[in-house]
């Protein structure tokens, strides 16, 4: 059985959502995406330390009740950029209409860079 409440019957008052829980969904909605090696720092410098809606890889704004994000990742090597690009993006938007039922405005995605293997040393160890 569904029912919908009207504007009579919901109990009085409102949710306020702190930015950190937005942060929160994004990252760990982001690192749970396959492709993704790791977030990537908001570039920007000290500025960005006196913003709220900033966290490593994140940048939100909420305008007019919309949330708008920048997500700044490194992906994993061998991947399709396009494809891991708008999966992110889908699933970001739907975890924060899902979760907040908050409507998104857009979610931008910067590759910041792509994380090749390092190549390891094959140097002899001399034996005594």
């Amino acid at each position: 059985m569904e029912t919908t409440q009207t504007a009579s019957d919901r109990p009085p008052g409102k949710t306020t959502i702190a930015p950190g829980v937005l942060i929160d969904i994004v990252r760990l909605t982001t690192e749970e995406t396959s492709g993704v090696h790791s977030l990537s720092p908001v570039p920007g410098g000290v500025n960005r330390l006196f913003h709220r809606g900033y966290a490593d890889g994140i940048r939100l704004e909420i305008q007019d009740d919309r949330v708008y994000a920048d997500i700044y990742v490194v992906l994993e090597n061998s991947v399709n950029i396009r494809n891991v690009s708008r999966n992110i993006q889908k699933r970001v938007a739907r975890a924060i209409s899902e979760m907040v039922g908050m409507p998104v405005g857009r979610v931008n995605i910067h590759i910041e860079d792509i994380a090749y293997p390092q190549p390891q040393n094959n140097i002899p160890v001399e034996q005594e």
